[in-house]
């Protein structure tokens, strides 16, 4: 099956642990993958007005994935869906922060663009409202019904 991993803003301003980020950077080099960092523009999207707080306007990916998409707010750009969609995928793996936001929000474009969505659930952290991730994980199951319980699951056996 084709499948590629969209990791949604594991960067600073959002204080990933280090296992999150070791774990998927153990996962890299057997899916091709896809990053999101969400920057702030105040004039696209009004984070200091309504919520006074936003992430860094120059914050960066801290994994190195084979593209990295710039977006500002919840979901990934058109630009891409685009390119998961470039990659003819069958099933786009989805993991980072914010499972209850961002993440949801990803999964809601690529359900709408036809990308089968499929949760890695243990390379999930929820917001600041369910750091364990586990309300967000509940909602796609919900909407998406694709979950992967481990992400060791998705890396082939050594033989």
């Amino acid at each position: 099956m084709r499948q590629a991993l969209l990791i949604v803003d594991v960067q600073r301003s959002f204080s990933p642990p280090t296992k999150l980020i070791r774990s998927i950077e153990e996962l890299l080099p057997h899916i091709t993958s896809v990053a999101t960092v969400e920057r702030h523009n105040e004039s696209r999207v009004p984070f200091r007005r309504q919520l006074d707080w936003a992430p860094a306007p120059d914050d960066e990916a801290l994994i190195a994935a084979d593209r990295i998409f710039i977006k500002h707010g919840y979901s990934p750009t058109p630009e891409v869906i685009d390119y998961l969609r470039s990659l003819k995928t069958e099933r786009v793996l989805v993991c980072g922060i914010q499972a209850d936001t961002c993440v949801l929000a990803a999964g809601f474009a690529l359900f709408d663009a036809g990308l089968s969505p499929t949760l890695v659930a243990d390379l999930v952290v929820g917001s600041s409202v369910d750091r364990s991730g586990r309300l967000g994980i509940a909602l796609w199951r919900h909407h998406f019904g694709g979950v992967v319980s481990s992400y060791r699951d998705l890396i082939p056996e050594r033989g």
